[in-house]
């Protein structure tokens, strides 16, 4: 029942799973556990009740890393949407930005996918792969660290991890590999030190159908009380699909789980200034506290943090998932830049590269983040007339749009 490989994998979400794709062309032994294999249902004609509950904005960045892999073109093209246009505006005020990837001569900004589909993608690639071993359904019931000194063991005194599943069996790897989201399992075990506090919001997510067409564009509201986005859903029909992200107070998240459809509909209607007319039907409604926590490091000891291990991030940009890809995405990198040096996986030069090159970029977006919530948090009305004069002045500077979009497009990262 026990089993030896170069890389354990918790967590086979979104990001575990791109990590184990991007290597499938090694010689490395990777086993993978995940609570629960993705569900994709067939891709039929979409009513809102048949959208995902999670969506994803994936960016450029993270289209080109996933095609890199044959796994952008798994996704099933009825379930994601191209959008070209991002409009953002203070729903307290005058102030106002939009966004325009044509401006920029790109077709479009980034597709809204829903997760489910991502996931399977992802996940039935990874069951083809040779040199990937799934376990799942199943937990990690406890974790083991030695310094062994057995001749067995090619290197003798490094830091060996035995991972006991409830299912019976016991995996043991040099390079412990946390993709458990959030509240990881694995982070906390080895009591990695975290920054983190709530953000005492709640994000209220669900789909939607709108009177109007959402124009292939990303909508936001920003208001004291929080932020409400309409994302755009490729329904392939006559009817006009969105996925909606509303942060709020828990009382108000509280208040709008408690209200039946129709009466829910009408308040979502006039959150959102009737932009795309009246809010028709709505799916199933869920709530998902925020909070934003980031590690200190992200590498100690031959394990290491990606994704949501790593870090958590308001939802208002969308970038999230993006962050965690791009972990997958230069982990996988360093990885295979150390086996054609000669370097085992888990070398701690490796993963000190890895830390080197996402830290930075990942507390720079949540530092943008935190700064854009708490800019909107402001009642002074001073404070907010220069807020909504700022957007409006930004929307006309070209310059500074340009930069902006190219940033979250993720264009500017080099995807071999």
């Amino acid at each position: 029942m026990n089993q030896s490989f170069d890389m354990v994998i918790v967590g086979g979400g979104i990001v575990g799973t791109a990590l184990a794709a991007a290597l499938q062309n090694t010689k490395l032994s990777i086993a993978l556990v995940e609570t629960q294999l993705p569900f994709a249902p067939a891709n039929d004609a979409l009513e809102s009740s048949d959208v995902d509950l999670r969506v994803s904005a994936l960016n450029r960045a993270s289209e080109k890393f996933l095609s890199s892999i044959n796994i952008w073109q798994k996704i099933p093209e009825n379930r994601t949407c191209a959008y070209d246009k991002m409009r953002v505006w203070d729903g307290e005020g005058t102030g106002h930005i939009q966004f325009d990837g044509r401006d920029i001569g790109e077709s479009h900004i980034g597709h809204i996918v829903e997760n489910r589909y991502t996931a399977s993608a992802l996940m039935m690639s990874v069951q083809q792969q040779n040199n990937v071993q799934i376990f799942s359904p199943t937990t990690v019931k406890e974790i083991e660290a030695f310094k062994d000194s057995d001749d067995s063991f090619q290197n003798k005194h490094e830091q060996k991890y035995f991972i006991h599943l409830d299912s019976g069996q016991t995996l043991y790897t040099s390079l412990l590999v946390a993709s458990d989201g959030a509240r990881s399992f694995v982070r906390d075990w080895a009591e990695f030190d975290t920054r983190e506090w709530d953000y005492d919001h709640t994000g209220l997510v669900c789909s939607i159908e709108t009177e109007l067409p959402h124009e292939d564009c990303a909508w936001q509201r920003f208001t004291s009380d929080g932020v409400l986005a309409f994302l755009p859903i490729n329904s392939q029909s006559d009817k006009n699909l969105c996925s909606i992200v509303w942060s709020c107070s828990e009382r108000k998240a509280e208040k709008l789980l408690s209200l039946g459809e129709t009466e829910f509909n009408q308040h979502l209607t006039k959150a959102f200034e009737n932009k795309l007319g009246s809010v028709l039907s709505s799916g199933i409604r869920a709530a998902i506290p925020l909070r934003q926590r980031h590690a200190k490091s992200y590498y100690k000891n031959g394990l290491v943090l990606i994704g949501d291990a790593a870090h958590t991030i308001h939802p208002l940009a969308g970038q999230g998932v993006n962050l965690g890809l791009m972990d997958a995405y230069v982990l996988a990198d360093e990885i295979k830049q150390g086996i054609q040096r000669g370097l085992p996986a888990h070398n701690s030069q490796l993963l000190a590269r890895y830390e080197r090159r996402r830290m930075p970029e990942n507390l720079t977006m949540m530092a943008a983040m935190e700064t854009f919530k708490r800019l909107f948090a402001v009642k002074s009305p001073g404070l907010r007339w220069l807020r909504n004069w700022g957007m409006s002045k930004v929307d006309t500077l070209d310059i500074v749009k340009n930069h902006i979009v190219q940033e979250a497009m993720g264009l500017k990262r080099r995807i071999k």
